[in-house]
């Protein structure tokens, strides 16, 4: 079944929790809505689902518009965050309610109820608990009854609402594994809300970044996170340094350091924000005009990987910078010394709130500015300084 949602705005009083959001989800997809908290993203499923309903605009399931449709006429599964299972029932007994619920003609037999339920917690590897309460079982346990039951009503639209949020992180990253394979098998079309950027990229088709309200960008893992359209999904999808400097004519100058920008030739002049993410910056032996000074303040080993805390000697902004263990142990590097940064790749976006030039896109007063994206820089063209770390 796939899912039109088309300009859709629900208001509580004066806030809007979204405004005006178009989305479409193909038929077996899993499409992931990410946001940071009061974002409107779980506002957006629980409209699709018909738990609340749209001041404006229509939502498309297979075709037919719902409006109006109560949740069992829209034949979707929930799962909500906290599992919402009943205490006092068995697992195998959450698993059936909704079957035994149903009205008498639409009924399984108890026969059939005990093979759906059966298969499905055989599915969710839980098969030999069902005799077991909530209360005996592991959080990853009852949410995997959460979504068993979800599916034993045989949903056209699973929704999943933070379904791991109340979870450690290593459970948190075994489920979510184990979610993606369950959707390669089963295919149902889905659709979760998480703030969990790894998550996002990791399980879902698809991401839709939302902030205030609207969506800033859809699009697969790779695109949203190698090419952000707006400052915001770059700074929210992962850790990235910061540095503001200047575009003109198709030049942008970064603390004296020139940078190629001629995706901006006809912007006369305007602010330039550029980004680079940790593992994007070399520590390199000479100075150059490639390159930046900076003072290594601190290191954390984080498994495989070494983060660095440095601080810019042109500006005294911090950065951070990860390598690899084995590359860390081959610069020999210690706290107070001189090293030189030199970017791989940065993205540029330039602020058109106050650009003299051309107009481009939308200007809007959200926190973070409205901006028009470079494409990674050419092999060839010179790095970007980074800055300040978000």
């Amino acid at each position: 079944m796939s899912i039109q949602v088309s300009n859709v705005s629900k208001h509580f009083g004066p806030f809007a929790a979204v405004d005006k959001v178009s989305l479409e989800v193909g038929s077996g997809e899993l499409v992931a809505l990410l946001g940071p908290s009061g974002s409107g993203k779980t506002t957006l499923l629980r409209m699709i689902a018909g738990l609340e309903l749209p001041d404006s605009g229509t939502i498309v399931l297979s075709g037919e518009d719902v409006a109006g449709r109560s949740v069992q006429q829209r034949a979707v599964g929930f799962v909500f965050q906290h599992y919402a299972l009943f205490r006092h029932m068995t697992l195998f007994e959450n698993v059936a309610f909704g079957l035994r619920v149903r009205r008498r003609e639409l009924r399984p037999s108890d026969a059939d109820i005990r093979s759906r339920v059966m298969r499905l917690l055989e599915m969710v590897q839980l098969d030999r608990l069902a005799g077991r309460y909530p209360h005996q079982l592991s959080g990853g346990q009852r949410q995997r009854v959460a979504l068993a039951r979800a599916l034993a009503i045989e949903p056209k639209v699973l929704l999943l609402d933070e379904p791991f949020g109340a979870l450690d992180a290593r459970v948190r990253k075994e489920l979510r594994r184990w979610l993606r394979r369950l959707h390669d098998e089963i295919h149902l079309t889905s659709v979760f809300v998480t703030h969990d950027q790894e998550e996002a990229l990791e399980v879902a088709d698809r991401i839709a970044v939302f902030n205030k309200g609207r969506i800033e960008q859809v699009g697969a893992p790779d695109e949203v996170y190698d090419h952000p359209a707006t400052a915001f999904v770059h700074q929210f999808l992962g850790h990235t340094n910061r540095f503001q400097g200047v575009v003109s004519r198709g030049v942008a100058n970064i603390s004296g350091t020139h940078v190629d920008a001629h995706e901006h030739a006809d912007v006369a002049h305007a602010p330039a924000v550029v980004y680079v993410r940790p593992h994007d910056l070399d520590i390199v032996a000479e100075a150059s005009n490639a390159s930046f000074a900076a003072t290594l303040n601190h290191t954390v080993k984080l498994g495989p990987v070494v983060r660095l805390e440095l601080t810019r000697r042109d500006g005294g902004e911090p950065v951070e910078v990860e390598l690899p263990r084995p590359k860390f142990a081959q610069l020999d590097l210690v706290p107070g010394g001189l090293v030189h940064l030199k970017p791989r790749r940065a993205r540029v976006f330039i602020d058109e709130r106050n650009s003299t030039g051309p107009a481009r896109g939308t200007i809007d007063d959200r926190e973070v500015p409205r901006v028009t994206p470079a494409p990674a820089p050419h092999p060839d063209a010179q790095p970007v300084v980074p800055a300040r770390a978000a």
